[in-house]
């Protein structure tokens, strides 16, 4: 097997257009927080956002998502300004995406096509790669029609192809084909992933988890004292990494996974399954938050969801409000009878709300700056043994 070198050409960013919808629940502050994200996502693809157009709907429009002098507007500024790329925010149907090429003339992405490509580029090992690529498959199988590029212009082989079979038909053969072996390599490689669990014996086994980009790999770092992959990008880790840590004299297994999202791709997390498998497996969770994030409640609630999705939902969970270093607030004026808003609230006023109504033990850190590292440490020591103690109820010596 041949591998192919990567370029050394450098390619300029394409130049990319983000569009939204605005809605009587998702109001204009909301959708600029969600295309804010989709600027992020974007910019952790490799492109550039010029501009971004939202438009004031109850419903996408069934045909081109937005009404037809949003659009318009959109086709005039690509043209004008030579954008490369066309984003949405939400999911785009079949035909939604080959009537906005038609009018566009300019490449067309939704959320989640934006994402799996973004998976694919970060994707290291094997078994990421084949959960990436059959998500791809998965995602590209009913959106075929209308595309200007094919797997094959055909199967070799005599007799295999079908009479008076088209090329699309051929193609949606070939996905279907490739989609039924990588589910097959799935199954295999989840065989593999189990009996490595199941070989690392009954130590605890503690999962980090959050929303991405919040932090986890560097707490995974300070912990493990190990070199994971860390970056403020999105989906800087894809593949779990699981590493045997020792707090003080008690040893334990701490597994780093990948971040969720809001809208996260469904395929995505079915294809994740076996990663996810390490959450399900876990006998504590390390629920870690961006406390500097403007929407950061929203991310404990997306996180908080994806946890019930996978049957996670019930495990012990220890809250860390991570890149305290990072907080920022506006103190008010004391005549200002406005209500607190997450701008105008300290760092210690939110400590203490957030305690009072978290049922879950939480703590504040900066695993950049190591504040309160300690603090964390002996917060997680202590849950740990406890665990352990109800499993080995005779190794007394340990504590």
């Amino acid at each position: 097997m041949i591998e192919k070198k990567e370029s050394s050409i450098k390619t300029a960013p394409e130049r990319t257009v983000l569009v939204g919808i605005s809605n009587a629940r998702d109001g204009r502050d909301k959708i600029n927080e969600y295309l804010d994200e989709l600027e992020f996502l974007v910019d952790t693809a490799g492109g550039v956002v010029e501009t971004r157009f939202v438009q004031n709907l109850d419903f996408p429009n069934p045909k081109t998502y937005v009404g037809t002098g949003k659009l318009e507007e959109i086709v005039q500024y690509v043209k004008a300004a030579e954008i490369d790329m066309v984003v949405f925010d939400d999911e785009l149907s079949p035909s939604q995406i080959r009537n906005l090429e038609k009018a566009i003339e300019a490449k067309v992405l939704d959320r989640t096509n934006l994402i799996l490509d973004i998976f694919a580029k970060r994707a290291r090992t094997a078994h990421a790669k084949v959960q990436v690529e059959l998500a791809q498959y998965q995602y590209l199988l009913p959106r075929l029609t209308g595309m200007w590029t094919h797997l094959e212009r055909q199967r070799g082989g005599i007799g295999l192809r079908g009479p008076g079979e088209t090329e699309i038909e051929t193609d949606r053969r070939i996905i279907r084909d490739k989609i039924a072996l990588l589910k097959k390599k799935l199954v295999q490689i989840d065989k593999q992933k189990a009996t490595q669990r199941k070989n690392r014996g009954k130590m605890v086994r503690v999962a980090l988890v959050g929303y991405t980009n919040v932090g986890k790999s560097t707490i995974m770092n300070l912990l493990s004292k190990s070199d994971i992959f860390a970056e403020n990008k999105l989906f800087a880790t894809l593949d779990t990494t699981v590493r045997k840590v020792v707090i003080e004299n008690l040893p334990f297994l701490l597994s780093d996974t990948v971040g969720f999202i809001r809208k996260l791709p469904h395929g995505l997390v079915e294809s994740f399954k076996s990663t996810l498998d390490e959450v399900r497996e876990s006998d504590i969770l390390v629920h870690v938050v961006d406390i500097s994030h403007p929407e950061f409640e929203e991310q404990i609630a997306t996180v908080t969801q994806t946890l019930a999705e996978i049957d996670a939902g019930d495990k012990p969970v220890i809250m860390v409000f991570n890149k305290v270093d990072a907080y920022s607030w506006v103190e008010k004026e004391e005549d200002d009878l406005t209500p607190p808003t997450d701008e105008n609230i300290s760092l210690e006023e939110l400590k203490k709300s957030w305690m009072a109504k978290e049922n879950h033990p939480c703590i504040f850190i900066s695993a950049k700056t190591k504040e309160n590292y300690d603090r964390f440490k002996n917060l997680l020591y202590e849950h740990i043994k406890k665990v352990h103690a109800i499993r080995y109820p005779y190794n007394d010596f340990l504590y």
